[in-house]
């Protein structure tokens, strides 16, 4: 006879405490899969509407560098070319943030650029 009852929850996820937070990154980043149209609608929209167009315009306040301007396109057709392309969001959201320190990079530097003169 068991003297004791085991409890078992299909739900429950044991977390592996020796796991690296990159593997845990892109662990979380398969499980987002099914939100794929989600974050192509959301890195679209930050990327088109938002984080480009305040790049651009800090760009030209610094000067009108052309290789800003290569850097902030290449950031977007980034995030573009992975959305268009449907890859898994396991590529996706990397790119996204990669992406995003890029933009994040050039606004720093422009304006480094705009207040050192």
């Amino acid at each position: 006879m068991e003297a004791y009852q085991t409890l078992y929850s299909p739900t429950f996820e044991a977390v592996n405490k020796n796991q690296s937070i990159a593997s845990r990154f892109f662990t979380w980043c398969q499980a987002q899969e099914k939100n794929r149209l989600g974050w192509l609608g959301l890195i679209l929209a930050i990327h088109g509407c938002v984080l480009t167009p305040i790049t651009l315009y800090i760009i030209v306040l610094a000067g009108n560098n052309i290789a800003f301007w290569g850097g902030a396109m290449g950031a977007m057709a980034m995030a573009l070319i992975t959305n268009l392309a449907a890859l898994p969001t396991k590529i996706t959201i990397p790119v996204f943030l990669f992406s995003i320190i890029v933009d994040v990079a050039i606004i720093g530097i422009s304006l480094f650029a705009i207040f050192s003169h």
